[in-house]
């Protein structure tokens, strides 16, 4: 049964996607309110009257405007203390904006370029979330500076409908400086700025003006580039401009639909004069070509140039990039099947093609449009077959374009994607069904978005009186109503199927454990490994997936949005990458996160080639065993524990696994005892509990005191005697004091007796991090953790108890998508080891 956090669970995903389509829809209504009194003509003719001195204009200041925005960029890292070349910069910046503004809120998508660019140059997730907290912050200073500046010197009537509690701009003006004189005097004090326990390093003054001084010029660049696209005699006053220019980009935003796309031209023309909106609105269309979508395709074209010539390592920028310009080329495609030819084409194209050539044309232009915007996240998550059916339906809307207008602008933006394309196709690897892909909130909203955007621009239109008898199924060369519902209607209904078959697949993944068949699979391939750890698939309560040979597996757990896999895949090195494009594949289908859980540091590569950052979580002591000597000085504490259990008549046993099922009852009477005066429970995933099938598959190490166990732990053997290591150990609570430490003393002796290399005591969590003031926050607040976290948890007694066997202490880290999702990630991995988000802190974690 779901409570009431299910709920507002799925309240809040539907949200995501409601809201974004909601205020689009509110914003089409002001559009219709706004234009009524206009034709399609009026628009059509007003965007031809843009001269061409105007447009180059326009597109030198938004060149200017991408320049000044690595301003952003170059702060900040004089913020953090690191230096970059000049161009890391130009590029990161250009490539996060240009994808931010035309796919939705730079904050994000912004992210993730800076994420993958600059993780790629040797910057640490910690970094970048600063990083990206810092440009976002610079943005808003400076909007506030400017609005609160510009609402006071020219402010403007505020319409009545808006149902806003202020006439003018004015009152808005003096909040927006108050808030700005706030921060500037914070930022003076020079000392971090205090949240509870959280303590905020703020800029330098110095920064902070800098950072005013790039807002101001990219917001007033940006505002210029509309500015010049006026036509004389209608242009307002700068300052008047500016006004409605800053409350249009504020409300856009806050809208969270893509781009502000409807939102931002709304409020423009709701703020305009009434006899100046077929210009204006022609303003804003190219506009929003020569600032959006242009940067866009230029962006990606530059993303193809420069991996090609392998200066970045920008692969993990393909699919988001790739996937925006075809979800853009679907837009384009459904937009104009729904608007009139362009005068004199129709009828010049007609000497060459029949009329069925032509109808059909449109009709599938419009579905090969629909299409793509489906395609557009199968893209994103690198599936093969996207990529293929990609190229196959751009290069038959260029045909389509061509045939059924001669539209040759829609062939130079489906040509130019599909060039890019063209060269990527080792990026996308995965294979997969395209039905079975997950749709996002994000998505949805686009496309429901894109749809109700066309259908209203082809009533827009076609709203003229002359069209009022237009019939269904009227087919001649002037029948363009005819040819645009048709379109309109075919693109719906295959959306709505689509979007019905992606509804009607499972919505969450189910976690198959293993069978006795998968058992046998996995018992070749870990005996066979030099690794100890693989012997934890066994426990059963974790996923096993296997390379299409067989000789590799990895076993993981699901938690959250967090796929986790525990330690590195097992296997060949060639099969090991065919499983983590796998693994990725599959959880991409259901929107979640891949996490590798005590990844070594030699198979990082492995994880950077699927996009994954690391964030070291501890250290593991491992023992060299020829060099383990109880003789040894550093060891006297060992030898006198050691002598003094012999003395109480302690002796140490290894049970083969045949024998240890006559025993089983005694050790559960140990492990009972133990669990008991712990006040613990049995945890999960990367350690094991009591569990009868599972322990009868090993070894036992036992200490007797006379005939009573007092002590036991399972024993793990590698391939080759690479390694030996223990899982399951319990001892009773009456035990003399030294039980373990002997039980530890006499496995080592006994495992460089037998010829082992090494004995693995696993991992100290929180072990080994930096804690030095310019370390990255996770470090620090590792640290804290480590340092003062022993209520949770013995962090501290832990690396302290595996130090006296003086081992070898290497890094273990986790692999994952990192940056903002790093919290949850953690938190999700803690929860599947503990047994739930609850059992985290409802009680004490046992120790060693």
């Amino acid at each position: 049964m779901q409570g009431p956090r299910d709920w507002l669970k799925k309240a809040g995903h539907a949200a995501r996607w409601i809201a974004p389509v909601f205020f689009f829809c509110i914003a089409l209504w002001g559009l219709h309110r706004s234009l009524r009194e206009y034709s399609y003509a009026d628009i059509a003719a007003a965007f031809g009257a843009l001269t061409l001195p105007r447009l180059a204009l326009s597109v030198a200041i938004t060149a200017c405007g991408y320049l000044v925005l690595a301003g952003y960029d170059i702060l900040a890292f004089r913020y953090i203390g690191r230096r970059l070349r000049l161009r890391d910069f130009g590029l990161t910046s250009f490539m996060a904006n240009a994808l931010g503004n035309s796919a939705g809120n730079v904050l994000v998508t912004g992210a993730a370029v800076r994420y993958w660019i600059y993780t790629s140059l040797g910057v640490s997730a910690a970094e970048i979330t600063k990083v990206v907290i810092f440009c976002s912050v610079g943005f808003w200073l400076g909007f506030l500076l400017l609005a609160s500046l510009v609402f006071l010197a020219a402010p403007i009537s505020l319409p009545v409908r808006l149902g806003l509690p202020m006439a003018t701009t004015a009152p808005l003006g003096v909040a927006l400086l108050v808030l700005l004189g706030t921060y500037l005097a914070l930022v003076a004090r020079k000392r971090p700025l205090k949240l509870r326990q959280w303590a905020i390093a703020l800029p330098s003054p110095t920064l902070t003006l800098g950072q005013l001084a790039v807002a101001w010029l990219d917001l007033s660049l940006m505002a210029a580039a509309l500015y010049v696209l006026f036509p004389e005699g209608i242009e307002p006053s700068f300052g008047r401009f500016m006004c409605v220019f800053l409350v249009a980009l504020v409300l856009s935003t806050l809208s969270q639909v893509p781009g502000g796309l409807g939102v931002f031209e709304t409020v423009v023309l709701l703020l305009s004069p009434n006899d100046a909106r077929a210009p204006t609105l022609a303003a804003l269309v190219a506009f929003r070509g020569l600032y959006f979508i242009l940067p866009l395709l230029i962006a990606t074209a530059s993303l193809g140039l420069w991996h090609i010539r392998a200066r970045l390592r920008t692969a993990a920028l393909v699919p988001d990039m790739t996937a925006a310009a075809v979800f853009l080329c679907g837009v384009v495609l459904l937009a104009s099947g729904v608007l009139p030819a362009a005068a004199g084409r129709l009828a010049w194209l007609h000497k060459f093609l029949t009329l069925p050539v032509i109808e059909i044309s449109h009709f599938a232009g419009s579905v090969i449009g629909t299409a793509l915007l489906f395609l557009a996240p199968a893209l994103r998550r690198r599936i093969n077959a996207a990529y293929l059916v990609t190229l196959a339906l751009l290069a038959l809307g260029i045909v389509a374009s061509l045939t059924k207008g001669w539209d040759y602008e829609e062939v130079m933006v489906l040509g130019s994607t599909l060039i890019l394309l063209l060269p990527l196709r080792r990026h996308f690897y995965r294979q997969g069904s395209l039905l079975a892909e997950r749709f996002t909130a994000r998505w949805t909203a686009a496309v429901i978005v894109v749809f109700t955007g066309c259908a209203a621009l082809g009533f827009f239109a076609f709203s003229h009186p002359e069209y009022a008898d237009a019939s269904w199924w009227s087919f001649s060369l002037a029948a363009e109503a005819s040819r645009a519902l048709r379109a309109t209607v075919a693109a719906a209904t295959l959306g709505m199927v689509l979007g019905a078959v992606k509804l009607l697949r499972p919505a969450r993944p189910v976690l198959r454990l293993p069978t006795s068949s998968d058992f046998e699979r996995a018992r070749r391939i870990i005996e066979s490994s030099g690794c100890t750890y693989p012997n934890l698939a066994y426990r059963g309560d974790k996923a096993l997936l296997f390379s299409e040979a067989g000789h590799a597996m990895l076993m993981y757990g699901h938690m959250g949005r967090s796929w986790i896999v525990m330690g590195d895949p097992v296997g060949p090195e060639d099969e090991v990458h065919e499983l983590l494009r796998g693994f990725r594949a599959e959880c991409d289908r259901f929107d979640g996160w891949i996490v590798v859980f005590e990844a070594r540091a030699e198979r990082l590569p492995w994880y950077e080639e699927v996009g994954l950052g690391f964030t070291k979580i501890g250290e593991e002591a491992r023992v060299d065993l020829a060099s383990f000597d109880l003789q040894r000085p550093e060891l006297a504490g060992l030898r006198q524990k050691h002598a003094k259990l012999l003395a109480h008549a302690c002796r140490f046993e290894i049970l083969q696994a045949d024998a240890v099922p006559q025993v089983l009852g005694e050790l559960e009477r140990v492990s009972d005892a133990w669990l008991s005066r712990k006040r613990t429970h049995e945890k999960n995933f990367s350690t094991a509990s009591f569990d009868e099938a599972y322990l009868a598959r090993f070894p036992i190490a036992i200490v007797r005191r006379n005939a009573e166990i007092i002590a036991f732990a399972n024993l793990w053997q590698s391939s080759g005697k690479e390694e030996l290591s223990v899982d399951l150990m319990r001892h009773l609570p009456q035990a003399p004091n030294g039980t373990m430490d002997f039980l530890f003393t006499e496995l080592l002796l006994w495992g460089r007796q037998a010829g082992y290399r090494w004995f693995n005591f696993g991992m100290a969590p929180l072990s080994g991090l930096d804690a030095r003031k310019d370390a990255p926050l996770w470090h620090r607040l590792g640290t804290l953790v480590y340092r003062h976290g022993e209520h949770f948890y013995n962090f501290r007694g832990l690396r302290a108890y595996k130090e006296k066997f003086r081992p070898v202490w290497t890094p273990l880290y986790l692999a994952s998508p990192g940056g903002a999702a790093l919290p949850a990630i953690l938190l999700d991995v803690t929860a599947l080891i503990a047994g739930g988000y609850a059992a985290i802190v409802s009680k004490r974690a046992a120790s060693a």
